[in-house]
């Protein structure tokens, strides 16, 4: 039976062969040979957790025909004893550019050169160059032995290939890592679409940033919709056609490191989609957020090197997160495995590609299982293309597999062959096998401690006699030859075990004859092995766990309510419970479980708030004229250390404002400064929703000789509002009527296109959405004032503002706020008319008036930045301190939760060590909802811990060197200070 049914699966073989090959034309003699082998005795692993012993594989005509222990081998096949050999399915790489034509980025897009405002692309394609969903890797894949060889010389036999270009990448496809043509290389045409936050070869401006890609990528979601509803399209856009089609694949992401991961997962669930994340190998760093995602992961083992840190003067250099990176990485697929993460492994990104090995036994020895590794590299990456003849050796398979010395995790495994569609690659032949050490000897069932040295050894008998042996080693198989009794035993070598023919015996390898010696290498493994505790965020002055909620009261402080007119209590106490201020008196019970703070002396005011920073964002500017539709939500950054600065300086919470490179600027984020929580739990709860607008200078481009977008002028910037409003009043009343259509009078007509950008505008209209407008010149506020009351609403803030004192009457009369510096002025052409009197005017003409940073070094000291306007104008230090508390709380609609000191309201507050507004005050603990995520003692500890962290990681990297390991330069931790015009990407 066993018989005939091998003989049908290799005649259908056969057929399928002779089918594949038709097609094409032969020039010169027919020559079809199938390719049958037999593979006999070996250890085989049918997949990543199944392993049959002494097992036999028949292959023909590149596919596998059996598999089995009983297996009977037809006549004609080629039979190959693997005796002592172990056998593998053919690894498959998941993510490799293998065959792809390299992108070319000689055009890319250059400060010397003009802007480009539209696709250059020629042909019906999509409006953007970084959407490139109509490529096919398929279409000009061409095979390179050279690269292909150096894949499976890894053990790799099929590897999923993309062009790693745009921001919507097209398809990926499965090929073969053999030989032959094209066409038979090429197994599954399409198996993934492919996206990443990588613009590519796009020569056009738009988008340039994080944000302004998500931005993009969500707009075409969008589009896709739109365009889908359509028998016959209003217009061809092959692109879009290509992106829908590309819809029903499996949806692959690369991403940068754990943030990204994030970021794409969320703009995943808007549309209900759920990406395979190629990430960076740093999980593990935010392990719990990236478990919720529900994503699985393609995963590098591109582990950091030592950095040389031989030089004490340059050390200040390494970061604590290069740091601990460089001692953590190697877990970073352990703590996937036990967290319960899907995940493949990829060779991608490896400086050399013979360190793919080394890793992943490091990782093994880190604590990733052997088969979480096998599983990794065989069954989850086919899993994740949809694809099934890959991964696996059962009956249909492709016939690729690896034929190993002994276990591959094992430290001297060698992969002798590597056999692709059926068809031998040798990559590393026998050798002669060298054993020795200390065993321990079983025969018949009993066993012996046995010592093996050059080509003889010894077993200690029961009754403590010596039994001398000689011992042979041919390739894989070993001979034992004893005088007394005379007896051959015979075998082969298992890894570093001996396992015996005939008479059942086994020799278990225990270790090297010199136990100390042994002992030594286990010593300095264990040494090894020590790493210091993680840390959230993953920067110095992270912490082991967030502060809790617990109950705290401070007793006898002077209390800055910031409600009624100068309202300052002395010897006052104020309870916080639950995240908010609970009572506030004098001699209040202290509760069970409350920590008390003797507060005597010592002021308590609300926190700080920032109506304009650029702290906490990865990047700040995008480039359109109407940038209304990207969001600096979208790309919060909690590693941001100058979070953890201004919080050092009372601030509690900021809003982020898009940079002032456009008239119509991003939407803003509005954050509390929750160190160590993740991005979307920075942001605050239920906020209005706000936009940055800007005026002047940086807007209509006067230092870009090279600029050509529109517009150029003051008058044109006017124009850019003007349009944007009609534009959006006509988007509005469109959307209305349909609205205003029954189901069924809706199925008859078409959905309107969604206009992100146009829906953000509509936003303002409808008094949804608020604009902070970076401003100078008197003459422009009062034009963008006018264009809001021409469209019904009223501007929300005036940020920087410097000449708001030339028309603050007017602006009082608008209804505007002011969000301005203290004294900064000059700085360039348009600033040159500030003065240090501007809050004080401004606030006595009755404008809700704020002082703001702009700036993150300049953050920390707001409580003296608004000491200024008190030295200047006059005004008084209660009104002084309203301008960085409730003030701005006001401004950015907050002032229900935070900005005073209040019963009900967050417990976000500062203990200042003086009067608030003294240059001598120094916050002694900042509270941001209820938790102390700042003390001044405790930051003396922490910068301890950071020392005594430091010291330790670079005293194993000095081990590495002096091990002559391999150490490399470190990088300088340079940190960029985000400012209005700052088109800077932070990764």
């Amino acid at each position: 039976m066993k018989r005939h049914f091998i003989a049908v699966v290799s005649f259908l073989f056969l057929m399928n062969g002779i089918i594949a090959q038709e097609t094409f034309p032969v020039n010169g003699v027919q020559d079809y040979r199938p390719g049958t082998y037999a593979f006999t005795n070996a250890r085989v692993y049918v997949d990543y957790k199944t392993v049959m012993e002494a097992a036999t594989l028949l292959i023909e005509d590149g596919k596998v025909v059996a598999l089995g222990t009983d297996v009977t081998i037809p006549a004609g096949y080629i039979t190959k004893d693997l005796k002592g050999k172990t056998i593998y399915p053919g690894l498959v790489e998941i993510w490799s550019d293998y065959g792809m034509p390299k992108p070319d980025r000689s055009t890319g897009r250059s400060f010397n050169r003009a802007e480009q405002i539209n696709s250059s692309t020629k042909g019906p394609y999509n409006a953007n160059e970084a959407i490139k969903a109509e490529f096919a890797a398929a279409e000009v894949f061409q095979m390179d032995d050279k690269a292909a060889a150096g894949m499976r010389k890894l053990g790799f036999g099929s590897t999923q290939t993309l062009r790693k270009d745009g921001l919507a990448r097209g398809t990926s496809a499965l090929v073969s890592l053999g030989t032959g043509s094209d066409n038979e290389l090429v197994l599954h045409h399409k198996v993934g679409a492919q996206y990443s936050f990588a613009k590519g070869t796009s020569t056009q401006d738009y988008p340039v940033s994080t944000m302004g890609f998500i931005a993009l990528l969500r707009q075409t979601y969008l589009d896709g919709q739109w365009y889908s509803q359509f028998d016959h399209p209003p217009f061809t856009d092959i692109t879009l056609n290509a992106w829908l089609a590309n819809q029903s694949l499996p949806q692959f992401f690369e991403v940068s490191n754990w943030v990204t991961v994030l970021r794409a997962d969320k703009l995943g669930d808007e549309f209900g989609v759920q990406y395979i994340i190629k990430g960076e190998g740093d999980a593990y760093k935010r392990i719990e957020e990236i478990k919720k995602t529900g994503a699985s992961l393609i995963v590098p083992i591109n582990f950091p090197d030592a950095l040389d840190v031989s030089n004490p003067l340059e050390n200040h250099h390494h970061s604590l997160a290069d740091l601990k990176h460089w001692e953590m990485a190697p877990g970073n697929l352990a703590a996937l495995e036990a967290a319960g993460i899907p995940f493949a492994i990829t060779a991608d990104g490896l400086s050399k590609s013979s360190d793919f090995w080394p890793n992943l036994k490091k990782a093994v020895k880190r604590g990733l299982s052997e088969e979480g590794a096998l599983k990794a590299l065989l069954h989850t990456p086919a899993q994740m293309m949809g694809v099934k003849n890959v991964g696996h050796l059962n009956p249909g398979a492709e016939a690729n597999f690896i034929i190993t010395s002994e276990s591959i995790f094992a430290d001297e495994a060698k992969i002798h062959e590597n056999w692709i569609a059926g068809k031998r690659f040798e990559i590393e032949g026998d050798k002669e096998v060298v054993v020795g050490g200390q065993y321990q000897l079983t025969i018949a069932g009993e066993s012996f401690p046995a010592e093996i040295t050059g080509k003889k050894g010894k077993w200690m008998t029961s009754d403590s006699a010596q039994v001398a042996f000689a011992i042979e080693v041919d390739g894989a198989v070993v001979t034992l030859t004893m005088e007394e009794p005379s007896q051959v035993l015979t075998g082969w070598v298992d890894g570093k075990d001996l396992m015996g023919n005939g008479i059942s015996w086994s020799a278990k390898y225990e270790g090297p004859l010199d136990a100390k010696k042994d002992q030594s290498v286990k010593e300095e493994a264990a040494e090894e092995e020590a790493m210091g505790a993680m840390i959230y965020p993953f920067v110095a002055y992270g912490r082991t766990q967030t502060p809790a909620q617990h109950p705290i009261l401070f007793k006898n402080a002077t209390v800055w309510t910031m409600e009624a007119d100068d309202d300052v209590r002395t010897n006052t106490d104020v309870l916080i419970e639950n995240g908010q201020i609970s009572k506030i008196g004098e001699n209040l019970r202290v509760p069970r479980d409350a920590k008390v703070v003797d507060a005597t002396g010592l002021h308590l005011t609300p926190g700080i708030i920032d109506e304009h920073s650029h702290i906490g964002a990865s990047s700040i500017n995008d480039v359109a004229t109407n940038s209304g539709m990207v969001r600096i939500g979208d790309v919060i950054n909690p590693e941001d250390q100058e979070i953890y600065r201004a919080l050092a300086g009372g601030v509690t919470a900021v809003q982020i404002l898009h940079g002032s490179a456009n008239p119509i600027g991003g939407q803003s984020a509005l954050i509390k400064l929750r160190w160590g929580s993740g991005p979307e739990a920075m942001k605050i709860e239920s906020a209005d929703g706000f936009i940055k607008f800007a005026l002047g200078e940086n807007v209509k481009r006067s230092r870009s000789e090279s600029s050509i977008r529109f517009p150029q002028t003051r008058m044109g910037v006017e124009q850019v509002y003007v349009d944007a409003f009609s534009s959006a009043r006509d988007y509005l009343h469109k959307w209305e009527a349909y609205d205003a259509l029954s189901d069924v009078e809706k199925a008859a007509v078409e959905m309107p296109r969604r206009d992100l950008a146009l829906e953000t505008m509509g936003e303002i209209l409808n008094k949804e959405r608020f604009i902070s407008c970076h401003s100078y010149v008197q003459s422009e506020i009062n034009m963008l004032m006018k264009v809001a009351e021409q469209f019904d609403f009223r501007i929300n803030t005036f940020t920087h503002i410097l000449e708001g004192y030339k028309v603050a009457d007017k602006m009082a009369a608008h209804g505007v706020g002011a969000s301005t510096f203290s004294d900064w002025w000059n700085y360039k052409w348009e600033v040159r008319y500030a003065i240090a009197y501007n809050a004080a005017i401004m606030h006595r003409e009755g404008v809700l008036t704020a002082i703001n940073s702009d700036d993150a070094e300049m953050m920390r000291r707001l409580n003296q930045e608004a000491a200024k306007v008190v030295k200047y104008g006059g005004v008084s230090e209660w009104d002084a301190l309203k301008m960085v508390t409730i003030n701005p709380a006001k401004l950015l609609h907050l002032d229900d939760r935070m900005g005073s000191i209040k019963v009900g309201k967050d417990a976000d507050l500062v203990l200042w060590s003086d009067h608030p507004l003294s240059i001598y005050a120094q916050p002694i603990k900042t509270l941001v909802d209820g938790r102390v995520l700042y003390d001044r003692e405790e930051d003396q500890e922490l910068k301890a811990a950071i020392a005594a962290e430091r010291a330790r990681i670079m005293e194993k990297m000095k081990a590495v060197k002096n091990s002559g390991g391999k150490t490399v330069p470190g990088r300088p931790a340079y940190k960029h200070h985000f400012h209005c015009d700052d088109v800077v990407e932070i990764r």
